[in-house]
């Protein structure tokens, strides 16, 4: 992963409850603290448009001030109270009336102003403490909200001259604060968060769409008892706000983990965010962040105390109420279709020389986005037509779409590692083979995203310009990721739904023949064989299995490919060469290692409820298989696979539960065998080496003695022979898989 150059947060700098360890150790990690020109990413794309709004953010900040001018410690309570409201309904009547947009009255702004005074005012009122954070959520709430009233109240002498200077929405806090949030994976308090009040919902008018109303989730749209504006809700967060007691660097880090945690609910539930907003504030200080795909960006101190610091957080919030929807984060190719009640999902057709636009309508959401950090891969089984309203119809979807973020290496043409290149050359590669027919996706449109730049030019959907080139820059040499949208044919189910061990088998078999076909046939090599990436296929013949996800794949005609290790694999089924990052020769041998790691995951967890184990795992051996330290798991697993005597300490934790587990146990040990262990040639055996390096200056003799060799790592050893070791054990596997057809 890449580090983290800016930050000088350490994870290990303050004390977190258990469920944020990973949270605070990815904060750490992907923090990109103190940048300049967060403030840029909010900002409407027109220029023009973009000096109104400012206008517009300076001209409440000024309200502010004068509000905060008014608080002195010689003016008695009620002295203050009418300095106040006269200060307001001065400022009122030289701006436009709200309208439908709002029934708050100038009681409730002055109600509002009092509250959020306490803690713009430093010492105002004896009983706040800008050191509690429940003082602090409902003062930082009432500025919020108070902005938002100000935003569709411009001033009379700048009223909006285009339809572009109308707010498109108004960023508001939901009403509980230090709540917990409805469909959240866990059910932990949430300090503040925000929502977008798109027009229609402010004014009540659905009837009519506008290109904010898919914010609105199609869970709110069908569950409306669960939707109010008093308890956040994930579905319908924009951003989420941390409080905490100061601004030191360990209560900020605190701050920061505690968005990571928040930020993956936020994702799980929307299928339409490329990054996530939030706000952290220690005391009176507050910091605007952007969590994406593999960077935590947060910008310089804001102090609200002062003038300067409240004017760049009127900003933002006012921005945020202006700018175009991918600026918020969202994507507005995934958008909610009130006609026919589903998402439509729009594809470009790169097969034209002059690319065309399709929209698919979304039946089911089959792999969500649940990691803050990384490709945000998702998939959608959809269909070319909206699905009929008539209950007693057929909407089955027969297209899956997948929409990543994957790391990128110039431009799409010239990209080796463009996944939807290689699903087109294994499309085509595999044609008229119809022995591989079902085993594998076939390519049917789609690749790299496109936005529209500043100037109104297509460009490459990636984080380089979702950010823009002044915060870029700062980020050293952080990895391009682009937007990639790929549909293709064929759909299966998740590999939870085998019904038995004999099923599992033949599942696997099928996968490693299509493996080995696109190795010999498109000479592409997979490298992600995971669980996630094994797809269950049912027809008239039996089960099948089916391999996907080919965005680890590697073209093995390019001399480079040998050394590419880039995030190859899924932790718990890595290959040692790939948790090492050495620099051994990556030959399908990595894969089979996978698939045994596989196995032996799903024969001690099992893969799905009926197959779970009843007692304790976490002593278990295999745990270590999934640690986030890569050179201690791969340390792990040399130990684990060296030897027969040492891969019974896998094996013998297989859950005893699972009908035929003993059959299974030597299934996996026999393919086992075949990679590690049966070969003629004692270098190619085993797992373990020794790392001693020995120098050529080295008197060895001295050292060690003339009978002393240094033992090769045999996974290199193997490397050499990987097409006979990959023959013996795909005829291994099918030789079990015949005897579990059988027995079906």
């Amino acid at each position: 992963m890449e580090s983290s150059s800016s930050s000088s947060y350490s994870s290990a700098s303050t004390q977190l409850p258990d469920r944020f360890a990973e949270s605070k150790a990815l904060a750490a990690h992907y923090l990109k603290d103190n940048i300049d020109g967060v403030q840029v990413i909010a900002e409407h794309s027109d220029q023009t448009t973009q000096q109104f709004v400012t206008k517009q953010a300076e001209s409440i900040a000024e309200f502010i001030d004068e509000l905060v001018q008014r608080v002195k410690p010689s003016l008695g309570k009620a002295e203050l109270e009418n300095e106040l409201k006269a200060t307001i309904a001065a400022q009122l009547n030289r701006r436009s009336p709200a309208g439908l947009h709002s029934e708050k009255t100038e009681a409730d702004m002055f109600n509002s102003a009092v509250r959020f005074l306490k803690w713009l005012c430093p010492g105002s009122d004896s009983t706040f403490s800008k050191t509690n954070e429940k003082h602090v959520y409902p003062c930082f709430a009432e500025l919020i909200n108070f902005v938002a009233e100000l935003v569709v109240r411009p001033l009379k002498d700048q009223k909006p001259a285009s339809l572009d200077e109308q707010p498109k929405r108004l960023v508001r806090s939901y009403i509980l604060n230090n709540a917990k949030s409805d469909k959240a994976e866990d059910k932990h308090y949430i300090n503040m968060a925000l929502k977008c009040d798109t027009l229609n919902y402010i004014t009540g008018d659905n009837a009519e769409y506008d290109e904010d109303s898919y914010l609105i989730s199609e869970a709110c749209l069908k569950a409306n008892d669960e939707w109010s504006d008093e308890r956040p809700n994930y579905p319908c967060i924009f951003a989420v706000v941390e409080v905490e007691s100061k601004s030191s660097e360990g209560a900020m880090l605190k701050g920061f983990s505690q968005l990571v945690e928040y930020s993956k609910d936020v994702y799980r539930n929307q299928h339409n965010r490329h990054f996530i907003w939030g706000l952290v504030s220690g005391g009176s200080e507050v910091k605007a962040c952007v969590l994406g795909q593999n960077f935590l960006l947060a910008s310089k101190f804001m102090d609200v105390t002062s003038t300067a610091g409240r004017l760049e957080l009127i900003r933002f919030l006012v921005n945020w109420s202006f700018c175009e929807l991918p600026k918020l984060g969202y994507d507005p190719t995934i958008r909610y279709n009130y006609k026919h009640e589903c998402f439509a999902i729009d594809m470009v057709n790169s097969n034209e020389q002059m690319p065309t636009q399709t929209t698919y309508y979304l039946r089911e959401v089959v792999v969500i986005a649940e990691r803050v950090f990384g490709r945000h891969t998702r998939c959608f089984v959809v269909g070319r037509q909206p699905p009929s309203l008539d209950e007693n119809s057929d909407n089955s979807g027969d297209i899956l779409i997948k929409d990543a973020w994957p790391e990128v290496s110039g431009s799409a043409e010239d990209d080796m590692r463009d996944e939807a290149k290689l699903l087109k050359r294994v499309s085509n590669g595999l044609a008229g083979r119809s022995e591989f027919n079902g085993l594998y996706p076939k390519y049917i449109n789609g690749g790299r995203m496109q936005i529209q730049n500043a100037h109104g030019d297509s460009v490459d959907e990636t984080t380089r310009t979702i950010l823009g080139e002044t915060v870029w820059a700062q980020l050293g040499d952080l990895p391009l990721r682009a937007h990639m949208r790929i549909a293709m044919s064929g759909v299966g189910e998740p590999l939870e739904s085998v019904q038995s061990i004999y099923e599992l088998v033949v599942v696997i078999y099928d996968v490693m023949r299509c493996h080995m076909g696109i190795l010999k046939h498109c000479q592409i090599l997979h490298r992600d064989i995971s669980e996630a990436n094994i797809l269950v296929r049912r027809d008239d013949t039996g089960v099948h299995g089916m391999l996907i996800d080919f965005d680890h794949s590697i073209d093995i005609t390019d001399e480079g490919y040998a050394v590419r290790t880039e995030g190859a694999g899924t932790r718990p089924f890595m290959s040692i060469n790939n948790l090492e990052d050495n620099s051994t020769k990556r030959t399908a041998l990595d894969d089979w290692e996978s698939i045994i790691y596989i196995l032996c995951w799903l024969g001690t967890f099992g893969w799905n409820r009926a197959t779970q184990p009843s007692g304790s795992v976490s002593k278990m051996a295999i745990t270590s298989w999934n640690d986030y330290d890569e050179m201690m798991n791969a340390e792990a697993k040399r130990s684990n696979i060296h030897s027969p005597e040492n891969f019974i300490g896998i094996t013998k934790r297989f859950n005893p539960n699972i009908p035929h587990i003993s059959a299974f146990k030597k299934f996996v040990n026999g393919l086992r065998a075949v990679l590690i262990n049966n070969h003629d040639d004692p270098d190619m055996r085993g797992a373990i080496f020794d790392k001693n390096i020995i120098s050529e200056e080295s008197d060895i003799d001295e050292l060690l003695g003339d009978e002393y060799m240094a033992r090769p790592d045999p996974f290199v050893e193997r490397a050499a022979h990987w097409e006979s070791i990959s023959t013996s054990l795909l005829a291994r596997l099918e030789t079990y898989a015949m005897v579990c057809k059988k027995r079906l």
